[in-house]
């Protein structure tokens, strides 16, 4: 796994800002919350992952390059 640069970091800082809500589409984690577990994003730490407070009471991040979320919109809570 490489580690993204300073400018990927910002980038997904800049698509997933703190409060924003996310459902996970995709996780290789034994403890990993099931698909379609919606969260709110708490940052983005210095490696790229996505910090998410999931509704589940999960708190795994979404890894970089390796798992997958997306936003969701109001309309679709």
């Amino acid at each position: 796994m490489r580690f993204p640069s300073r400018e990927e970091v910002e980038k997904v800082r800049n698509e997933y800002p703190k409060g924003c809500r996310v459902v996970l589409e995709r996780m290789d984690d034994m403890q990993a919350p099931p698909i379609g577990t919606e969260g709110t994003v708490r940052g983005v730490d210095d490696t790229g992952s996505i910090m998410v407070k999931w509704d589940n009471g999960s708190s795994l991040h979404v890894v970089y390059g390796e798992d997958r979320c997306r936003k969701i919109s109001v309309d679709e809570v």
